[in-house]
């Protein structure tokens, strides 16, 4: 039976939607912030989660672009979706075992670990799709879509958790003030780490729309995936060579490196930033979440309709300046004071300080990954589409331990939360300087 191009588009947009909740849930609003209260330190959570995150991160960077030249030349992406999946689902119900005071910390960061790398596979292998969704003018509003249609997926697993399941550490009760549902013991915070299995069960029902709908067409010359995988490194070691002489895709390749390195690094510390700076609880960064996921689904919708109109690369630009500015932004709210100005202990002020950094958070890096995805498209060849990706996830993780790892280690000598954010800035700005070198519509356009 056919399927429309609509429905195809529909599909895919399920990706993002059964994906999100592993970036929404685990990586920044609950998991991270419950790790600092499992740890009794947000300097120790800091410091672990940036560990963790960097290792995961430099694993991820070696294997991404030799799988995309594999599927590349397999001429198929869908069975390693599905085998990636179920990573993603045996990594996040994996978390269901980090019980306090009985947990094996080694036990739990590797289950985080896989279930982030495989969403990260799976990833490159959904995003090298977009090309066959639509004509060069449409890719940026389809782009945009799917990354607002995701966070609104993130957005409501995000208000479930928060309402029915993750307890206050000191109330054993939800934030609309009920014990967790499902018989959930407040006291082993079953409620809180249940966060794990709703992930996994999240995706794996959402995903069912994906791969009713999305169909791949077929790829002249396809080799078996044996034989792909032994072509495939002599393939990726050529396109590795002629990358110098490919100025704009290279250029783009590292700017982005940085830029997403740093939104990364906001991501993840975000919410153990607040635990440990301002003494937020689980709840306390959940709804902090609701608000920057919000913003998040709107602009990157917003920031798809620019993309379409302006092209990615003003969008890009405008929106790594905004997020440099709230990273220097957020090193001046504390308990104590907001920009310099000192506040009374009861003050609600930082507070709100930081769920307006929140909401500017979630609104330009929306429109940023949004934006982001679409100019590689517009950069690389679109017979190695999903090499391409390769790359473009090989940028994103080759020096992704950098903002975790120089993060963990500037508050570790430090002993300051606020201190150990300041490397984002020098990323986005590396970013925001590398751009100048990339031609709006690649190379190939230009010539």
């Amino acid at each position: 039976m056919a399927i429309s191009a609509n429905r195809r588009i529909w599909g895919w947009f399920f990706f993002d939607w059964a994906s999100q909740p592993y970036n929404t849930l685990l990586l920044t609003f609950i998991f991270g912030p419950y790790i600092k209260e499992l740890l009794g330190s947000g300097t120790a959570a800091q410091t672990v989660w940036g560990y963790g995150i960097g290792i995961t991160g430099f694993a991820i960077a070696l294997a991404a672009p030799l799988l995309g030249a594999i599927a590349d030349r397999a001429g198929g992406r869908m069975g390693f979706i599905w085998v990636f999946s179920v990573f993603y689902v045996l990594g996040a119900w994996g978390l269901w075992f980090a019980a306090p005071g009985d947990f094996n910390l080694l036990l739990v960061m590797l289950c985080f670990g896989v279930g982030l790398a495989a969403m990260e596979f799976a990833t490159i292998f959904t995003n090298a799709m977009l090309p066959g969704l639509g004509s060069r003018a449409e890719i940026g509003r389809i782009s945009g879509s799917g990354w607002a249609f995701g966070y609104l997926g993130g957005l409501l697993a995000l208000i479930l958790m928060l309402a029915l399941l993750a307890e206050n550490g000191e109330t054993g009760r939800t934030m609309i003030n009920i014990a967790p549902i499902l018989g959930l013991d407040p006291e082993l915070r079953e409620g809180t780490r249940a966060v794990g299995p709703l992930t996994a069960i999240w995706y794996a029902l959402f995903m069912v729309p994906f791969f009713l709908w999305v169909r791949e067409p077929r790829v002249p010359g396809a080799v078996p995936v044996l034989q792909a995988a032994r072509e495939a490194v002599p393939q990726l070691r050529q396109t590795l060579a002629t990358l110098p002489a490919r100025r704009s895709l290279s250029a783009y390749l590292l700017s982005s490196m940085f830029y997403r390195d740093a939104l990364n690094g906001m991501y993840v510390f975000g919410g153990i930033y607040a635990a440990g700076v301002l003494d937020w609880t689980v709840t306390d960064v959940g709804k902090f979440g609701l608000l920057a996921v919000l913003t998040g689904a709107l602009f990157a919708w917003i920031g798809g309709r620019a993309d379409a109109r302006f092209g990615p690369k003003p969008v890009i630009a405008f929106n790594v300046v905004v997020l440099s500015l709230v990273a220097l932004g957020v090193i001046y709210i504390s308990r104590t004071s907001v920009f310099g100005m000192p506040v009374g202990p009861d003050s609600a002020l930082p507070d709100i300080a930081f769920y307006a950094m929140g909401a500017l958070i979630g609104a330009a890096g929306g429109a940023l990954q949004s934006a982001s995805r679409t100019m590689l498209v517009r950069q690389a060849d679109v017979t190695r589409m999903t090499e391409a990706f390769g790359l473009y996830a090989l940028a994103g993780k080759a020096t992704s331990f950098i903002a975790p790892l120089s993060i963990g280690v500037v508050t570790h000598l430090t002993g300051s939360q606020q201190a150990g954010i300041s490397p984002l800035i020098v990323l986005f700005l590396l970013g925001l300087v590398l751009l100048v070198w990339v031609k709006p519509d690649g190379e190939e356009a230009t010539a």
